[in-house]
């Protein structure tokens, strides 16, 4: 079972770190992506990371601002976002995908195994 948290409200040019835990299973044995929804929109992917953290995808709405990584003795993946933009304003959500040792991807229906998202707001 998956568990994204970290999520809150922040100003324009903050920064949050997500996390994303499991209970039960060893994420180092999946491809981790994190994906967000706003309202109104469709779910888009967001960064993933294979398991060997040699293959590591941003959108390109992120690139420079979030980074993404394991810490496979806290079983646990974060996203770290930093320069928030108001347009960052969604519920994220990890998932976890039984793929290939060097690849992730950055489409959501190939993800196995999805937690309960966290709501990021970014306002001032």
């Amino acid at each position: 079972q998956l568990q994204a948290s970290g999520g809150g409200l922040v100003q324009p040019g903050g920064s949050l770190r997500l996390s994303c835990a499991a209970s039960g299973s060893t994420l180092a044995d999946y491809a981790i992506g994190w994906f967000r929804q706003a309202p109104g929109k469709e779910r888009e992917g967001v960064s993933c990371t294979s398991r060997s953290d040699r293959r590591i995808y941003y959108a390109d709405f992120v690139k420079g601002r979030f980074t993404i990584s394991r810490d496979n003795a806290k079983n646990t993946v974060y996203l770290q976002m930093i320069n928030l933009k108001p347009e960052d304003t969604a519920v994220y959500y990890c998932a976890a995908d039984v793929a290939s040792y060097n690849y992730c991807s950055r489409y959501g229906s190939e993800y196995d195994y999805w937690g309960r998202g966290t709501l990021v707001t970014v306002s001032s």
